[in-house]
């Protein structure tokens, strides 16, 4: 077929889709869908992916974390975590690179105030907390080292909790709360956090460290601790501060060189990794899943191509018959399928952006953020793959319309 026969030839496509408007909107819908399908799932993959990176980053880029434990690898006689190695991390001798560090021990707590009880995640540290993990308050301070000092009973709670005992987020401080049964006074009250790679922020009571140790968490060893949070110099720094803590650590902990550490140190590049990583997964596995659909629809045009073939067979072996090519009937073919397949795209993409942006006002009025990324990437692959679709599966009623001798066809019903 000459490019000059190009045009006459879409024009005959389309007057052939036009003549059976019912059965090519059927067909057409088939790729809408899959192609909706994909690019809903797509954009709500990159929202969340976007979400999770934006929740891991407010924590701080040059945080650090230090738990007890080899994640990887079995240690035997690992030594526990203590304030003695807080303060060897805090000494700008042997880390120079670390600008400040905080222990914290962690746990369950039952809350509860004039009849209403819940729980809620309970962590004891100290002043320093405030600073190493950029915590800002609504209103009210901070646990000080007066509370530490006196094993005060004051808490810090986060939004979700004010909410949940009282049923407002303005003038809690000064009102009472209690712990396992024991009265404490509300002096602070955290500016919401939402969800990070640690846990929600936002359903959580504070305490002074001496306080959770002896009062509320019952440990034997007041000396030890859950977790480290360290916080580098600035985020260039961050290498280098995991570099020194590593070796502070091994060295208070008597470790050899062929000892494996019996401590874990995360850094937010670590938390980003861990979730880029499962929410790729994620994403792969819902674009393959809505392009199922896509398949489907695909299936559809060959159907829809293979009646028109039988339908048609008489004027394809009159237009043999006449001169012409056996690509020129091909061809034919192949952009009626292609045409189908490049609509049911076109609409598809504004189903995606539609499905889309519904289901993150869903999300968003019930209390979870959630703006998709609807990127030019994922249009484009969405649109291609549902032309290739169409090109595929036209390919077979193509040639099958092509290979037609023009002497049988005549003779065709």
């Amino acid at each position: 077929m000459n490019l000059k026969n190009i045009a006459p030839a879409f024009i005959e496509a389309l007057e052939s889709l036009n003549a059976n408007k019912m059965r090519s909107g059927l067909t057409i819908l088939g790729i809408v869908i899959g192609v909706g399908a994909v690019i809903a799932m797509l954009a709500l993959g990159e929202g969340v992916q976007a979400s999770i990176t934006g929740e891991i980053n407010s924590v701080g880029s040059n945080l650090i974390f230090v738990v007890e434990g080899n994640q990887t690898e079995e240690v035997r006689n690992a030594r526990p975590l203590t304030l003695s190695d807080v303060k060897a991390i805090s000494d700008p001798y042997q880390a120079p690179s670390v600008l400040a560090a905080v222990p914290a021990v962690s746990g369950s707590v039952e809350i509860s105030y004039s009849g209403v009880t819940e729980q809620s995640s309970l962590t004891g540290t100290l002043p320093e907390y405030q600073q190493v993990r950029s915590l800002e308050l609504l209103e009210g301070d901070f646990i000080t080292s007066e509370n530490q000092n006196g094993i005060a009973s004051v808490a810090v709670i986060g939004v979700d909790v004010a909410d949940t005992l009282y049923g407002r987020q303005e003038q809690v401080v000064g009102e009472s709360i209690r712990l396992n049964g024991q009265l404490f006074r509300v002096i602070g009250l955290l500016k919401s956090q939402g969800g990070n790679a640690m846990g929600s922020q936002d359903n959580i009571v504070i305490v002074p460290f001496s306080t959770a140790q002896s009062r509320l968490l019952s440990r034997e060893n007041h000396e030890q601790v859950d977790v480290i949070y360290a916080q580098a110099i600035d985020a260039d720094s961050t290498t280098a501060a995991v570099s020194e803590i590593t070796d502070t650590l091994r060295a208070r902990h008597r470790l050899s060189v062929e000892d494996p550490d019996d401590f874990t140190i995360f850094t937010q590049d670590s938390f980003l990794d861990m979730a880029n990583t499962i929410t790729s997964t994620v994403i792969i596995f819902l674009g393959g899943v809505a392009g199922i659909s896509l398949l489907v629809g695909g299936i559809g045009i060959m159907n829809i191509m293979l009646v028109s073939v039988t339908e048609r067979t008489r004027e394809i072996g009159l237009r043999k018959a006449l001169g012409a090519k056996k690509s020129d009937i091909m061809i034919q073919f192949l952009i009626e399928s292609g045409l189908l397949s490049l609509l049911g795209g076109i609409l598809g993409i504004l189903l995606g952006a539609l499905l889309s942006f519904a289901v993150s006002q869903i999300a968003n009025a019930a209390g979870t953020p959630l703006n998709p990324a609807m990127t030019i990437q994922s249009v484009l692959l969405a649109t291609l793959f549902s032309a290739a679709v169409g090109i595929f599966f036209g390919i077979y009623p193509a040639n099958r319309a092509a290979s037609l001798e023009p002497v049988e066809a005549l003779r065709h019903d």
